[in-house]
């Protein structure tokens, strides 16, 4: 079990600064879904200033098509990282997407992040863990990204997930680096609607060994946060995954989201990561 709030395992991670990573758009919602949802690198580079002033250190990108449809196309992906990138300099990072959103397979993903290195990617250990790449396939995968010291955030939906990765971990198949893990909870709850109480299986089944960040659905997505700020976890929120104010109303932005955890952190006594932080913790660059 992970350390009680009161241990001084826990104490110590009062000073780590919260990490908070906004989603703007995710693989599916539309300006349809809510009117500023970014779908365009232009309003990606809005966004992602707004969101890095409310207290947002990284921005979890995702691209459509020209048709409007999910992407992980490498132009693509290089267009809409540079005109961010001229909207927030260096005071973000800019974490990728290789979300296969019934879109793309496996080797489509990889060959993607392999293509455009980028400073921070998210996997799904469960769309790249396949018999057509093995472990000799992720192997090699995940031992680049570590060579290039590519920060990355690996994606684990219960835990069944988190006990493969630890297993992967564990015989070397996945080396040593600074690995973050992202917590998706209540993506198979009724409603899909997310509840604190989710996080308790994921910390029962860590190790502590890694740093973790929580994300989820719902207008308890900022009582999730909050619930992962009291143990040492680091957040998630936006749009991709929720569109509601912790009292329920629709939020106006993505920026609101971002300051309902910024206020968490604050009355939990966290400090804010900036993205200097984070490229340190992690070796990204």
């Amino acid at each position: 079990m992970t350390a009680s709030p009161t241990s001084p395992a826990m104490a110590s991670q009062w000073a780590d600064p919260l990490i908070v990573t906004v989603a703007p758009n995710g693989a599916y919602k539309q300006p349809a879904d809510h009117p500023t949802v970014p779908i365009t690198p232009a309003t990606l580079a809005t966004t992602a200033k707004a969101c890095l002033d409310a207290g947002a250190a990284m921005l979890h990108m995702h691209i459509r098509d020209a048709q409007g449809r999910h992407s992980l196309d490498v132009e693509g992906y290089r267009e809409a990282q540079r005109v961010v990138r001229q909207a927030v300099g260096d005071a973000m990072v800019i974490q990728i997407t290789s979300e296969a959103a019934g879109v793309y397979q496996a080797p489509a993903q990889i060959a993607m992040v392999e293509a455009l290195q980028p400073e921070a990617v998210s996997i799904g250990l469960r769309e790249v863990d396949k018999p057509e790449i093995g472990e000799a396939g992720l192997q090699r995968f995940f031992t680049g990204l570590a060579q290039r010291r590519t920060m990355v955030q690996v994606i684990l939906y219960d835990v069944a997930d988190l006990r493969r990765w630890q297993a992967l971990r564990a015989s070397g198949v996945v080396p040593d680096a600074p690995w973050f893990l992202l917590f998706v909870l209540g993506r198979y709850s009724a409603g899909q609607t997310s509840s604190p109480r989710d996080l308790l299986p994921f910390l029962n089944a860590h190790d502590g060994n890694e740093p973790w960040a929580v994300c989820a659905f719902g207008a308890a997505e900022n009582a999730c946060v909050a619930a992962a700020a009291v143990f040492g976890g680091h957040a998630r929120v936006g749009f991709e995954n929720n569109l509601l104010c912790k009292d329920g109303s629709v939020a106006p932005d993505n920026t609101t989201l971002v300051r309902q955890a910024v206020e968490a952190a604050a009355a939990l006594g966290r400090p804010l990561a900036t993205a200097a932080d984070i490229r340190q913790r992690f070796g990204a660059g």
